[in-house]
């Protein structure tokens, strides 16, 4: 079979117009891509077009690629007129195992056969997604970080019946509409990014219900302490700076002995009624009376701006779309 040359994809097939699926219609809709919806809850096309009515206008600012416009946008009541004649499909369904395995069978049903259908899975294996799938070659882990439309990143891998070169094809397709796609090198639960996540969420969730840190001392020490610098060189290239001149090296020789030490704790703790109370009760506080809208304008705003710094001063430049082929 043969898909699209990345770069000459013209239709995107989105299922699924939550938080994730609808940030994915917003970027293919900036990057001047014709967008198909399908979700069947019953607002979701209303707010879908909430969310592209409040954030067009900063993707305006951002850059719009030639011919964009929210008028390339079509929901659809019926899934298969919505990946049917795209010739790419981006699943968002709930994080429910079987739910997901479902629909990625009834995509695969119904899209065309070139078409690559990539899975916004937040930690499932595509060896499992792609069982129900007539055509499993085609099916690839494309997983984004919130919100899609800002957040360059997409972790991308196959499953053990995933043609690798479907997976080229998706990583030089993201490259071409503006993502920074980072293929992994093996299938793991949760991938790379949140398996980070967790770790941290998990040593957090234990400081509250400690009552050794609160949940406004946990974001302070992170969003201006490492959280900075990781925006720009992640965990493992500051901490080689960490060591001074002989880097890596000296850090590991130096501090290898603290690793031993019970800082922190791998398993989650239990997630008590206290705990919960504990948590909401804080992020409200952290909050100060703002809404989550607010609060998403107000990250939004700090990331498009935050983009142009780390672009500038990058250490490690974008991928750059390889020569299109065919699959």
């Amino acid at each position: 079979m043969a898909a699209a040359e990345p770069s000459q994809v013209r239709r995107v097939g989105v299922v699924g117009a939550g938080v994730i699926g609808g940030g994915w219609a917003l970027h293919y809709l900036r990057m001047g891509l014709d967008v198909d919806v399908y979700d069947p809850a019953p607002h979701a096309g209303r707010d879908l077009l909430r969310m592209l009515d409040e954030t067009w206008p900063l993707l305006s600012r951002l850059g719009l690629r030639a011919g964009a416009g929210p008028g390339r946008l079509r929901i659809h009541d019926d899934l298969a007129a919505a990946v049917g004649g795209a010739d790419i499909v981006q699943e968002n369904s709930p994080e429910d195992s079987q739910l997901k395995s479902e629909v990625i069978a009834a995509i695969d049903r119904a899209a065309r056969p070139d078409a690559v259908i990539a899975s916004s899975t937040s930690g499932f294996a595509m060896t499992m997604l792609q069982a129900g799938c007539t055509r499993p070659e085609r099916c690839v882990v494309g997983h984004p970080f919130n919100p899609p439309y800002l957040i360059p990143l997409v972790e991308v891998v196959g499953g053990e019946r995933t043609d690798p070169a479907a997976v080229d094809w998706l990583m030089r397709f993201y490259a071409a509409v503006g993502k920074r796609p980072l293929r992994l090198s093996r299938e793991l639960p949760g991938f790379v990014g949140n398996r980070l996540q967790e770790a941290m969420w998990r040593e957090a969730l234990h400081m509250v219900a400690a009552g050794e840190a609160t949940v406004g001392e946990i974001d302070e020490a992170i969003a201006y302490g490492p959280g900075l610098r990781w925006a720009l060189m992640g965990p493992c290239l500051t901490f080689h700076l960490a060591g001074g001149s002989a880097g890596m090296a000296h850090m590991l020789d130096h501090f290898g002995a603290a690793l031993l030490e019970p800082w922190t704790r791998l398993e989650a703790p239990p997630l008590t009624p206290q705990l919960r109370d504990q948590m909401v009760a804080g992020c409200l506080l952290q909050a100060d009376g703002r809404s989550v809208a607010d609060l998403e304008r107000r990250r939004d705003e700090f990331l498009a701006e935050l983009l142009a710094l780390v672009e500038r001063f990058s250490i490690t430049p974008a991928a750059q779309p390889e020569p299109d082929a065919a699959y």
